[in-house]
């Protein structure tokens, strides 16, 4: 089933304090998660250079994690520990294989 990516792409030197900000990823158990799934990745090729994949069900479900609290207070204390800005790529997904020999889009 289409749905939609954000991909946070950043640098930091400082990766553990952010892996260690973004545990729990859960919002506590106060209201449910919006997103699919969380993956979170280093690049080989640029050490320090970071992107977290973001799998929602929309883009509207996006929007509403965008815009809840416990998700600007992350992103700014995110923000504090980079070494330059934190880019946001947001992606529809056309169409999705995930092996199952179904089609999904």
């Amino acid at each position: 089933m289409p749905g939609f990516v954000q991909i946070i792409e950043f640098r930091t030197s400082r990766i553990e304090e952010i892996e260690e900000l973004g545990r729990p990823s859960r919002t506590g158990g106060s209201t449910p998660a919006t997103f699919r799934s969380i993956v979170a990745t280093a690049d080989r090729d640029h050490p320090g250079t970071y992107f977290t994949i973001v799998e929602f069900d929309s883009f509207d479900s996006a929007m509403e994690n965008s815009g809840r609290p416990e998700t600007s207070e992350f992103a700014a204390k995110m923000a504090k520990l980079c070494d330059g800005p934190v880019i946001f790529h947001n992606l529809d997904v056309l169409w999705e294989d995930t092996g199952d020999g179904a089609d999904h889009g």
